[in-house]
């Protein structure tokens, strides 16, 4: 396979992991093959787009009949970094941060979450969802012990920056803020901002201006060229 060494554009990786996710889906009932249109109706693109996406992992395609789905699950998980399961740990543990230690979901996916860290006294030294959780003060310790890839906040708005700074100098390789304000940090962190508030206005929007169609397969839309993908 000719590996094509380009720039991949913003929107091209925000589309990969909707790609994976279907393609999960459908092997696991059962299903060997899909087209590049079936891709498409997925995320609701046009089958060029999915077939110049799919063009930066190589050329593995067979015309007229698809993609073999094993062997695409394959690349993109080898191209989106999936081969080895990433570390990662949630700063906050309150509503949000309790739901994200209980979620399966991730482990599925090669994520695990090693450990939670608040500043709640009756939380720390507890196991949530069998996930220890942790003071503030023995972060960079922990991150230094354990290797941490990914660090997830779900602090207030107000100690966002403060941790996003902490979690850098503690060594932790990239971010995923959930406080609804944007943090600023070394152009070498890799940083996803996601408010869900913001999400919310968007969709009323769409149910404001009667766009239903926008709302069910409105990824397309959304995904532009530095776009942020929506959360499921």
């Amino acid at each position: 396979m000719k590996m094509v060494r380009k720039k991949v554009p913003k929107a091209t990786i925000n589309r990969l992991p909707l790609y994976l996710r279907g393609l999960v889906n459908f092997y696991s009932k059962g299903e060997r093959v899909v087209s590049s249109t079936r891709l498409a109706e997925l995320i609701g693109t046009n089958s060029a787009q999915v077939r110049k996406d799919l063009s930066f992992l190589g050329e593995f395609g067979i015309r007229g009949i698809g993609y073999e789905i094993e062997k695409l699950i394959e690349e993109l998980s080898q191209f989106l970094g999936l081969a080895q399961a990433k570390k990662v740990i949630v700063v906050g543990v309150g509503r949000l941060g309790s739901a994200l230690l209980g979620y399966n979901g991730f482990k599925e996916r090669g994520f695990e979450i090693v450990a939670g860290f608040d500043v709640d006294p009756s939380k720390i030294g507890k196991e949530m969802n069998g996930v220890n959780i942790y003071k503030m003060d023995s972060l960079r310790k922990i991150v230094k012990k354990i290797g941490v890839d990914i660090g997830i906040i779900t602090t207030p708005a107000q100690k966002a920056q403060e941790v996003a700074e902490k979690l850098v100098e503690a060594g932790v390789k990239s971010i995923l803020n959930f406080a609804p304000v944007s943090i600023e940090v070394s152009d070498k962190i890799p940083v996803r901002n996601v408010d869900l508030s913001v999400e919310f206005q968007i969709l009323s929007y769409y149910l404001s201006k009667g766009e239903k169609s926008i709302i069910k397969r409105g990824n397309e839309k959304r995904f532009g060229e530095g776009g942020k993908p929506s959360i499921k």
